[in-house]
């Protein structure tokens, strides 16, 4: 994405899955956005990631960086329940998402929840409000033929198990809706004869295709699941949440693990430099935004959680600056070895 400034690079943007955690996300993105130094090549995006993405390119391609800030805003403000009148559909996923979330704090009860409870029997309409805002706030005409950064969607196909990275013409609102299927609420989304989850079980983020795409080597990874944890979980809540700590970044080290690999052949010549490259990654995480808000809190829609957050991310998006906007294109300032050994 263009910058008005002249002093600019570009860098690769990472956005990570986490339900109303994503907030964490918009603040990151408002604040790059509002400082205008780093534009984005390239954005990868999985559940809550996308969903920023998505709304991020349209609201760009309407006007600019300026754009992107109000659509996201804009976006959050929607998806608050406390932001206005509650629609019928609304009070349905209120209901699931309340039940689910109650079942999440009470870990005795869990296994027979778990073996009855399902989107097919409690929302037999398959009733989605999400996708009712997507669609009234994107116009994914103009994210598809958007040229100033390439955008890549993932989720998992149910059937086979492996990831699907949407680009292009197939991002529409099924493949945004696909990425963000968790599918103890909602249905699998189908699209043409597959079946689609949440893309953070295969990819949260995929990182893989900016290796193939001839942009920036700089990769900036927002990160909502924490990888490290100092205590180890003993009630039946915390051992729930850190299980699906565990599972939603697996993917997410696979990748690093490759990355440094691929480095570190190059640094040693093992490896032809005109047929791979370094890449160099960034991060910015919400470790301690998050430290006092468990998994349940994914499901928090208020304004003020969304609000406490993007501030959380503005911040952490304004010392990432100050301390590596010198490293962008330079050196990586993520030590990936330290994140998987």
């Amino acid at each position: 994405m263009p910058s008005k400034a002249n002093d600019h690079k570009p860098i690769n943007l990472a956005l990570q899955g986490g339900g109303a955690h994503g907030a964490f996300t918009w603040g990151v993105i408002d604040k790059l956005l509002e400082d205008g130094r780093l534009t984005f090549d390239a954005v990868s995006g999985t559940s809550a990631g996308a969903l920023n993405a998505v709304v991020m390119i349209d609201g760009f391609e309407r006007a600019g960086n300026d754009g992107a800030r109000e659509r996201l805003e804009e976006f959050w403000r929607r998806v608050s329940r406390g932001a206005g009148k509650v629609e019928p559909g609304n009070y349905v996923i209120d209901q699931m998402i309340g039940f689910w979330r109650s079942s999440m704090q009470s870990f005795s009860y869990f296994p027979r929840l778990a073996a009855v409870a399902s989107p097919y029997r409690f929302n037999p309409l398959n009733i989605n409000p999400l996708r009712d805002l997507l669609e009234s706030l994107v116009d994914f005409d103009r994210v598809q033929h958007c040229k100033s950064a390439r955008l890549f969607i993932s989720a998992t196909n149910v059937r086979t198990g492996k990831i699907k990275v949407f680009t292009g013409k197939e991002v529409t609102a099924d493949a945004v809706m696909a990425s963000a299927c968790l599918p103890n609420l909602f249905r699998a989304v189908e699209i043409g004869d597959e079946a689609y989850w949440d893309g953070g079980y295969m990819g949260n983020p995929a990182l893989f295709p900016f290796f193939e795409d001839k942009g920036s080597d700089d990769i900036l990874l927002v990160q909502i699941n924490p990888i490290r944890r100092e205590d180890v979980p003993r009630t039946g809540a915390e051992i729930i949440e850190r299980v699906s700590e565990i599972t939603f970044n697996a993917s997410l080290l696979r990748e690093l693990r490759a990355i440094d690999f691929v480095n570190r052949l190059l640094a040693e010549h093992r490896l032809d430099a005109s047929k791979y490259r370094p890449n160099r990654m960034h991060r910015i995480e919400a470790s301690k935004a998050l430290e006092n808000h468990g998994a349940a809190t994914k499901m928090n829609t208020s304004w003020g959680f969304f609000q406490e957050l993007r501030d959380a991310g503005r911040e952490a998006s304004a010392k990432f600056l100050k301390d590596h906007y010198a490293d962008v294109g330079v050196r990586a300032t993520l030590d990936l070895r330290a994140e998987f050994l």
